[in-house]
């Protein structure tokens, strides 16, 4: 993918990020993911891209932009045909609270690229480049730690794994505690813990626990890139909540849309299944300051953004700092961010 559309991509995170930190702090979750998809759909509609969600907002009857089966881009002149897997605020409760580490997120690679999974939870186990092929979602978790540590050449207790602090994580992170594991336990916000794995600036070897698909989709693709190994399971919310699936309609609901992409609940998918390509760009643009990225600092109508942007096809990781004079967005944005 040619290097001048990776930095479009850049810009199309930025300005969701941009459009989201107007509103930190305000308590308006549905406000701030609504404006992040606005600025998001008009920045993708720029480039010259023949582009279909495969991972976004929820069903066509569900999202009002940046639903799955979406199409987005220009197409007039020379265009590339893409699958687009995007989260315009991973973590809209945390922006809204205005804590740490909420980030816009969007990976693209070609058609196909991408595993179309339905909007449910998603099993995780995720590791760096040394635990590369080693892991295995079928053995209990704590055999793979063992595995996983002896890859780092690190004792239990110089380990650190990142688990979402959930209830349903609550036994799980005692366990790993009782080992002598470092549990870093994190409100939200798998996809920045995924990459935190693969960075060589960052002390976090494993991410483990059950999240949301989507957001387990957009995590393989930067670990691909980043040389990294994922393992995965598809899991109905009547296996993760506990209801019985004869009285959960929802559950019902995710077995047949499972069914209907030819998709085994409970099946382990490797990287490979997530993402199937190597030529993927990902680009994430930090809105409230945390472990990957820096937020957005504003005075007046300038504002700074730092993004991480990894082109796959080169491998190559950047950090792009920008300085933004707000009052020189066009109209379609300056509304949103200002």
């Amino acid at each position: 993918m040619k290097r001048e559309l990776a930095l479009e991509f850049a810009r199309v995170t930025e300005a969701a990020a941009l459009a989201a930190h107007k509103l930190v702090g305000r308590g308006n979750k549905e406000e701030i993911d609504r404006v992040a998809v606005e600025a998001m759909k008009i920045m993708l509609n720029r480039i010259k891209i023949k582009g279909e969600v495969v991972i976004g907002e929820g069903e066509i009857d569900e999202a009002p932009m940046l639903y799955i089966g979406e199409k987005l881009g220009r197409t007039d002149g020379d265009y590339l045909e893409v699958d687009i897997a995007v989260d315009p605020v991973e973590g809209t409760r945390m922006t809204a609270q205005r804590q740490a580490n909420a980030i816009t997120v969007l990976a693209v690679g070609k058609k196909d690229t991408f595993l179309k999974a339905p909007d449910m939870y998603m099993e995780k186990l995720i590791v760096g480049p040394n635990a590369k092929g080693l892991i295995d979602l079928e053995k209990p978790l704590t055999e793979n730690i063992q595995i996983i540590a002896k890859a780092n050449n690190k004792e239990l207790k110089d380990l650190t794994i990142i688990v979402l602090d959930k209830p349903r994580h609550k036994k799980i992170i005692e366990d790993l505690q009782k080992l002598g594991v470092s549990v870093y336990a994190l409100p939200d916000g798998d996809v920045a813990a995924s990459i935190l794995t693969c960075m060589v600036d960052s002390d976090i070897d494993v991410v483990y626990g059950i999240g949301g698909a989507p957001e387990g989709v957009i995590s393989a693709a930067a670990i691909r890139v980043l040389g990294g190994d994922m393992q995965a399971r598809l899991k109905l919310r009547n296996e993760v909540k506990g209801y019985s699936l004869e009285n959960d309609k929802i559950s019902k609901d995710e077995k047949r849309r499972c069914e209907e992409k030819g998709l085994n609940v409970g099946a382990v998918l490797k990287l490979d299944d997530l993402a199937k390509e190597d030529e993927i760009v990902f680009s994430a643009t930090g809105i409230t300051s945390g472990d990957l990225l820096e937020g957005i600092k504003r005075r007046g109508n300038i504002a700074r953004t730092q993004t991480l942007l990894i082109r796959g096809s080169s491998k190559t990781i950047r950090y792009i700092n920008s300085i933004h004079n707000l009052d020189y967005k066009d109209e379609k944005i300056n509304h949103l961010v200002k």
